[in-house]
């Protein structure tokens, strides 16, 4: 199977600063990938790439095989949902339609009208009338209707309330099972990845620190907690990705595939947002590689 995305070495400067650095990964078709990191680490660059809306510095990168943004068939495999969900505030629904039919060539309008239908949503209603939540699901029709093979999404939920942001999620969740949708969705809520999402990359200063199958990377994550100790006594086996010490107590998040036998240690499962955190946390992380899945 064609992977959805595929980068080495990938990098992208503006002026003097490097926006992504070094970034390496492997993604296969067919999973619903969640891009966590805080602001300024390089998201919206590696999303705008992956679209071929912009190219790379160094490296390259390839989606379903493709260069991005190549040819016309390249980019028809592509749906992009842009952070602010843009649409065009003096045009009916209809007239959106009407205009991804002419810039797409497989589009899909039966399944975009059955769509709006089904959200409630008045196609002779202009945009700029219609509320934060139904504009995004208007941005997202228009990236499903076009019937692509991997749809990417930059924080499309980031400015909608709790209620229009679950009932987002739950369309692009039925959209992907419905139609078999590779997707790459970049958001800063955790919850809604946890939901989501069966794939996960955490970017952070620009670089990829970790990458992988939700599954595979919450079973191989462990919190420690314990006597006071330093990290260089723990076994060569097992990565520290963060660690924390008081007086009595050392508190570490390991990676490790093998069992874990140290008596003295309480160990604890990660959740989702435990283990992003870990990751993201620069001021209580140690030095360590990147852990791509590639690498493994």
């Amino acid at each position: 199977m064609t992977a959805a995305l595929q980068a080495q070495g990938l990098g992208r400067r503006y002026g003097k600063r490097w926006a992504l650095s070094d970034c390496t990964l492997d993604i296969p078709a067919g999973h619903v990938v969640g891009l966590v990191g805080p602001n300024g680490a390089g998201k919206t660059t590696l999303l705008n790439l992956a679209s071929g809306q912009l190219a790379p510095t160094t490296g390259t990168i390839r989606v379903l095989g493709g260069r991005p943004g190549s040819d016309r068939a390249q980019m028809g495999k592509v749906g992009f949902v842009a952070q602010d969900t843009p649409t065009y505030a003096g045009l009916t629904i209809t007239e959106h339609l009407k205009l991804g039919a002419k810039l797409n060539p497989r589009w899909d309008d039966a399944l975009a009208r059955e769509r709006i239908e089904r959200l409630g949503l008045d196609p002779a209603q202009r945009a700029g009338k219609l509320s934060g939540g139904q504009r995004a699901q208007l941005a997202l029709t228009l990236g499903i209707a076009k019937r692509p093979e991997l749809l990417i999404l930059d924080e499309p939920v980031a400015a909608l309330d709790p209620l229009a942001r679950r009932e987002f999620m739950q369309g692009l969740l039925e959209a992907t099972v419905e139609h078999e949708l590779s997707v790459v969705l970049s958001s800063h809520l955790v919850s809604d990845l946890e939901r989501t999402c069966d794939y996960l990359i955490v970017l952070v200063d620009s670089r990829v620190q970790v990458a992988g199958e939700v599954e595979e990377l919450l079973a191989t994550h462990h919190r420690l907690t314990g006597p006071q100790r330093d990290t260089g006594r723990l076994p060569a086996d097992q990565q520290v990705i963060s660690a924390s010490h008081t007086d009595r107590q050392s508190t570490f998040i390991i990676r490790t595939e093998a069992p874990i036998h140290d008596p003295a240690w309480t160990v604890s499962q990660l959740s989702l947002e435990d283990l992003v955190l870990a990751y993201m946390n620069t001021t209580a992380r140690t030095h360590h590689r990147p852990v791509l899945e590639a690498q493994r």
